[in-house]
């Protein structure tokens, strides 16, 4: 059963896929050298990669159900982030032979899961046999022409928005890390580290209202994607601590992970790992956000400035804020 076609064709009937032609603009999918994808009239195609690596960004203390489902919300973040729908997506999986059995059984329920959670079937990738888990995700969506965000068209005076709770990601990976994952009190404290859910229906509304000049998910921390999307820009941001949405820590977590009062708000500024949205509005424009009826809440919590550098206001009055989330060649392994 370790044969690569064997494998394949595991893949293949585990996880939600387009394997048959004429599946709308999935015009043929799993079992042929390429894919190939028809894009509808009047939209236009949206294409992101993202790596899952053993010993980076999970280990052995992560099921591979959560590895699976997350390897494929990571990619589809990103099209929400741009306000894309999602199309189909490439599996390139490199595993040692002794994670072909059980470990990978949990991989593809977790990954079919994410599939059919967000609508996106699988249509091709790649296997290799490797002494580490490696998975790279290829994601395809499409948006209307011209209707797509990037990160790079936040303007002076546009208002900051981000969805969500930020942080708690962070404090399930703490959770994990200290090992205190397998108490029963500890399951709805690591439900947004190990199956975060991609903003896609804030994403896309976001795109037909035209309602965001600039927007990108929180993947690697708000201090640090605030400085890229700022970047992009070419502005600068004030943020103000006190609307910004961090994370509840309960207090008997606080003191049986030996956290500090702030490490709520520390988690929520660099902890990364969220898939929010960070997105900018006009201010003229941001009564738009009255009418949004979605699941997830919106919050206000800042201002784009034309001088360059990010702020942050706090009862001790304005500092700088300094990027301190994820950078893969700047930061330890976490």
């Amino acid at each position: 059963m370790n044969s690569e076609g064997a494998l394949l064709k595991r893949i293949r009937q585990a996880v939600l896929s387009a394997g048959e032609k004429g599946a709308g603009p999935v015009r043929l999918g799993v079992g042929d050298d390429a894919a190939i994808l028809v894009p509808r009239r009047g939209r236009e195609l949206v294409i992101s990669s993202d790596f899952l690596l053993e010993g980076v960004h999970f280990t052995s203390s992560h099921s591979s159900d959560a590895i699976g489902y997350k390897a494929l919300a990571r990619g589809v973040s990103d099209l929400a982030a741009m306000g894309a729908a999602p199309l189909g997506f490439l599996l390139n999986l490199a595993m040692p032979s002794r994670r072909t059995g059980a470990w990978l059984e949990g991989f593809l329920k977790g990954l079919d899961r994410a599939a059919r959670s967000f609508r996106i079937r699988l249509i091709g990738g790649d296997l290799a046999q490797n002494g580490q888990v490696a998975i790279c995700i290829v994601v395809i969506g499409d948006t209307m022409t011209g209707r797509s965000i990037p990160r790079s068209g936040a303007k002076p005076g546009d208002l900051i928005f981000v969805s969500g709770t930020l942080g708690a990601a962070r404090l399930g990976l703490e959770i994990m890390l200290q090992r205190q994952n397998r108490r029963r009190d500890a399951t709805p404290l690591l439900t947004q580290h190990l199956y975060p859910q991609p903003r896609l229906e804030l994403g896309s509304w976001l795109a037909s209202h035209r309602a965001a000049s600039a927007m990108m998910d929180i993947s690697d921390g708000l201090s640090i994607d605030l400085a890229r999307l700022c970047e992009a820009s070419r502005v600068g941001a004030v943020a103000y601590e006190d609307r910004i949405p961090a994370v509840s820590i309960p207090e008997s977590w606080r003191a049986r992970l030996g956290l500090s009062r702030r490490a709520n708000l520390e988690f929520a500024l660099h902890g990364g790992d969220d898939y929010e949205l960070l997105f900018t509005v006009p201010k003229r424009y941001a009564g738009i956000l009255n009418r949004w009826r979605g699941d997830v809440p919106v919050t206000c919590i800042g201002e784009i400035r034309k001088s360059r550098g990010i702020s942050l206001v706090t009862s001790a009055g304005e500092r700088a804020l300094q990027p301190q989330g994820w950078d893969h060649f700047k930061s330890p392994e976490r």
